[in-house]
């Protein structure tokens, strides 16, 4: 467990996720650089502060455009507390279904929030090996609103 934390520390360790973001961005692609910190009367919140927040960065890829707007893969390059959640509503996309972020109409507009981690890579703790491990997408806004 030692060599798995010291390899989320290094940020060694590799995380891709999908998300459905309410609204179709004007890029295809992007990266958001923005400081996070803990919003602290609104915990468990996290907030940009451009003064004391913590280096954070996110890369985006626009991958389809969904009934609510596009569903995008988020690849975070450092791993803060609901930084992918934070980054997309601090751009104007909030991740569907997000009872902290979204506004009102995104977030009713799921029965969840809209955010899976789709890949984890990392060396094996006790060989050194590359793993990799990668899963289905759980969700469809469409599938849903048909239950």
């Amino acid at each position: 467990q030692k060599n798995l934390n010291k390899q989320f520390e290094s940020r060694s360790v590799k995380k891709t996720y999908v998300a459905d973001i309410w609204g179709l961005p004007r890029a295809k692609e992007g990266t958001v650089d923005l400081p996070l910190i803990c919003d602290w009367p609104n915990r468990p919140r996290q907030k940009v502060d451009h003064d004391i927040g913590k280096p954070s960065v996110t890369h985006w890829q626009a991958l389809e455009k969904t009934r609510a707007g596009m569903r995008v893969l988020l690849t975070p390059v450092t791993g803060r507390s609901h930084q992918l959640r934070v980054h997309m509503q601090a751009i104007g996309h909030p991740i569907i279904g997000d009872s902290l972020y979204a506004h009102e109409e995104a977030f009713r507009a799921a029965n969840r929030l809209h955010l899976h981690a789709l890949k984890v890579g990392f060396k094996h703790p006790g060989t050194d090996k590359d793993m990799f491990f990668e899963t289905k997408i759980p969700f469809l806004i469409d599938d849903e609103a048909e239950s």
